[in-house]
C-alpha cells in the first residue's frame, strides 16, 4: 500500500520568480475546469530567451541509455535549464516533471522497461493469466523509488523557478496491455473477460492511492499540480486515458474500461481525457456521458490535419459541458474563436515573438459566444 502524505488544510504556493501575475495565471486555469472565464480564456505562449540564466548541463559518457534516463543529477538541471530557457508569456508557467516513460506505472508493478532516445516500452510480464496475482504493486520497486528520488531532485531545483509535476501514468487499458501486449490482451477480452476486469479494477485502485501519495508530496512541497499536459492549476487533477481504446469497439469500451475511467475522474478535482487518435473517437460520446469529467485533450495526430479541421469533434465536448484544450497556430485563431465558445478554453498557441503574443492576448481577450 501506498502511504499518503499528510499535507496542511491550506498549503501555501509556491510563488515563481519573476512572474508577478503566476496567481492570477493559475486562477485562470482553475477557472477553466469549471468552464468559466475570469476575464479570457486560458492563452499559454512561450519564446526563447536570448540569455538563460542557467546552461544546460554538458552529456556525459553513459554507459547505456538507461544510465542517461536515471541521471537525477543530470534531470534536475536540464529542468532548471529549461525553465530559464523562455519567457513564460499569457498564462504560461514553468514546469518539469520525472519521467521515465509512459509505461512506469506498470513497472510499479514489476514489468522491466527498455530505454529509446526519447521514450520508453515495457517488456510484457504476464505471459499467463494464472500468474495475475504475482503482478503486485510495491514501495520497494526501483521504478518507484527512482521516480521519488527525481521528484524530490526536481522540487529542490525548483524552488521558486518551476513546479514539479506528476509523472506520467497509464493505469487502466494502458496498463494491461503493458503486462500483455496489445494482441494479447485483444484475445483477452474474448477469452478472459472476468480476468481483466478484476486486474483493470485492481490497478485502478492502486493508481487512486499513486495518485493521492504524490498530490499530497506536491502540496506539502507548495506546489501546484501539474503533468505533462502542460496545465497549471491549484487543483488535484489529471489525465485519465486509455490508447488501447482505438483498438477496440465501443461496446467493449464501455463494459471493459469506461468504468475505471469514470472511477478515475471521481477521485480527481479535476481531469481532462486524452484522446488519443481518430481511431478513438468512437469513444467521445460514452466519455462526454462521465459526469465528473471536466474536458478532452484530442490529439488528432500527425497528418491528420491542425486544430481547426476538427471544429466538430471541439464543439461535441462543448455542447456536452466539457472544457477543450487546443494546440494552434496563430494563422487559427480567428476560425477558432469565430466557431467555439470561450467558456472552458484552454489554448497554446505558437508565436515567434513578443508582438505576436500581445495580439494573441489582445483578440482572445475580445472573444465573446459565436
Amino acid at each position: 500500500m501506498v502511504k499518503k502524505t499528510p499535507k496542511p488544510a491550506c498549503p501555501p504556493l509556491m510563488p515563481i520568480e519573476g512572474i508577478p501575475d503566476w496567481e492570477r495565471r493559475l486562477a485562470r486555469q482553475d477557472a477553466f475546469w469549471q468552464c468559466a472565464v475570469l476575464d479570457r480564456p486560458v492563452v499559454t505562449m512561450s519564446l526563447p530567451k536570448e540569455r538563460p540564466d542557467f546552461p544546460w548541463p554538458a552529456a556525459k559518457p553513459w554507459a547505456s541509455l538507461r544510465e542517461r534516463w536515471w541521471d537525477t543529477g543530470h534531470i534536475a538541471e536540464s529542468a532548471k535549464a529549461w525553465a530559464s530557457s523562455r519567457t513564460w508569456l499569457g498564462d504560461s508557467l514553468p514546469t518539469a516533471c520525472p519521467n521515465l516513460g509512459p509505461e512506469v506505472f506498470s513497472a510499479f508493478f514489476g514489468t522491466e522497461l527498455e530505454y529509446g532516445e526519447s521514450t520508453s516500452w515495457s517488456v510484457p510480464n504476464l505471459l499467463d493469466w494464472k500468474d495475475a496475482d504475482r503482478l503486485q504493486f510495491s514501495t520497494d520497486n526501483p521504478y518507484w523509488k527512482k521516480i521519488i528520488e527525481i521528484t524530490d531532485a526536481l522540487l529542490e531545483a525548483g524552488r521558486g523557478r518551476f513546479y514539479t509535476g506528476v509523472t506520467d501514468l497509464h493505469p487502466g487499458g494502458d496498463a494491461l496491455t503493458a503486462f500483455r501486449d496489445p494482441l494479447n490482451l485483444n484475445l483477452d477480452l474474448i477469452e478472459h473477460p472476468d480476468e481483466v476486469k478484476r486486474l483493470v479494477a485492481r490497478v485502478t485502485r492502486v493508481n487512486a492511492q499513486v495518485m493521492d501519495f504524490y498530490f499530497g508530496k506536491l502540496r506539502v512541497a507548495g506546489q501546484a499540480i501539474t503533468c505533462w499536459a502542460g496545465i497549471v492549476s491549484t487543483k488535484n487533477w489529471y489525465v485519465p486515458s486509455n490508447d488501447f481504446s482505438c483498438m477496440v469497439s465501443k461496446a467493449m469500451f464501455d463494459e471493459f474500461f469506461l468504468p475505471g475511467i469514470a472511477e478515475e475522474c471521481r477521485g480527481l478535482d479535476a481531469s481532462i481525457y486524452h484522446l488519443d487518435g481518430p481511431g478513438a473517437l468512437r469513444h467521445l460520446d460514452s466519455l462526454l456521458e462521465i459526469p465528473e469529467l471536466n474536458a478532452i485533450q484530442w490529439v488528432y495526430g500527425a497528418g491528420h490535419g491542425r486544430a481547426t479541421d476538427w471544429l466538430d469533434v471541439y464543439r461535441r465536448c462543448q455542447a456536452a459541458g466539457k472544457g477543450i484544450q487546443l494546440f494552434v497556430g496563430l494563422d487559427e485563431l480567428d476560425t477558432i474563436i469565430g466557431n467555439l465558445r470561450p467558456e472552458g478554453v484552454w489554448l497554446g498557441v505558437g508565436v515567434e515573438n513578443a508582438a505576436q503574443a500581445d495580439e494573441v492576448l489582445r483578440r482572445v481577450g475580445r472573444w465573446h459566444r459565436p
